[in-house]
């Protein structure tokens, strides 16, 4: 009887450890912010067969964003399903089936694998988040931020769960873009880490792995060269307009460093930098620009205000 009972025990243990070791499979998926690119993953997390929740703080932002979706997705069909308008059609349907809204982010999490986390970009605010939310969320749940610029070590110690955190970064519109950053701190798991990867390439993407620094790839080279091509302008070394064409026919950039920067929001661009020169205050890559600056001061936010560098109708 001790004998059985030993093997029991340690067939037991086993089975645990095997548990413990596998991947998580991604089914449910809660993506709080209902935003661009909140809404942006929702879709292609419901498109490909995820069950998915949508949070956001009231049910107009989530009407504006579901509406959002629906239109994205007569878009997809025109392409996907051109010859087949039926087919489009039924995807349409399959998509929106697998998406729900809620404002109550508690309550749902309770029955989520992954919590993709697309609010504004503030690091308390995302932190006093993430520490409510891992209060509710079961333990095998797995958080995760798309942020573009804090870094997500910061934001997993607001956690008691930093094995299971990471950072899945996806880039606008994510319906188009294959990219996915997908972030790993010095404490997220093995484990985690294949999950993440597992479940990017679950909704179509191309990920890619990058350790827990400034910008991670994408935007650690993207912003000093645009920061880079302010200051040639600033200096006056060449016109805004000559640099823009200099690269988009020289480089074969699809867009010029400051149509890119009006795109983009230059009060994100601002942020981004600020951010960066506070923590690494010495780095010339990171050096503000005066005329960034005057340019958000002024509310010339770039395409969205009408005015940054350019003017638009």
């Amino acid at each position: 009887m001790a004998f059985a009972t030993r093997h029991f025990v340690r067939a037991a243990s086993s089975a645990a450890a095997t548990a413990a070791a596998k991947k998580l499979i991604v089914k449910h998926v809660t993506v709080i912010g209902g935003g661009l690119m909140g809404a942006g993953i929702a879709q292609v997390a419901a498109a490909s067969g995820h069950t998915v929740v949508l949070v956001d703080q009231s049910d107009e932002i989530l009407k504006k964003s579901t509406k959002g979706i629906e239109e994205s997705l007569k878009r997809v069909t025109k392409k996907k399903f051109a010859d087949k308008p039926e087919a489009g059609a039924e995807f349409i349907e399959k998509t929106l089936k697998n998406l729900t809204t809620s404002t109550d982010a508690v309550a749902v999490v309770h029955s989520t694998d992954l919590v993709i986390e697309a609010i504004v970009e503030n690091q308390e605010i995302k932190n006093e988040l993430f520490k409510r939310l891992d209060k509710f969320a079961p333990e095998h749940t797995i958080f995760a931020s798309n942020t573009s610029s804090l870094q997500i070590t910061q934001l997993a110690n607001s956690t008691t769960r930093q094995d299971r955190f990471g950072g899945l970064h996806f880039f606008n519109p994510v319906p188009m873009m294959k990219l996915v950053e997908v972030i790993k701190t010095p404490m997220t798991s093995q484990k985690t880490f294949e999950s993440l990867v597992d479940f990017s390439k679950a909704v179509g993407k191309s990920p890619v792995s990058c350790k827990d620094t400034p910008g991670f790839i994408v935007n650690r080279l993207l912003v000093p060269y645009m920061m880079e091509a302010v200051r040639l302008f600033e200096r006056g070394d060449a016109s805004k307009e000559d640099i823009d064409v200099a690269m988009k026919l020289g480089a074969g950039y699809p867009m010029g460093p400051f149509e890119l920067l009006d795109y983009v929001g230059l009060d994100t661009s601002k942020y981004i930098i600020d951010g960066w020169h506070s923590l690494e205050p010495n780095n010339p890559l990171f050096a503000p620009s005066p005329l960034l600056n005057k340019l958000v001061e002024e509310k010339k936010l770039g395409k969205k205000t009408g005015e940054g560098f350019y003017k638009y109708k």
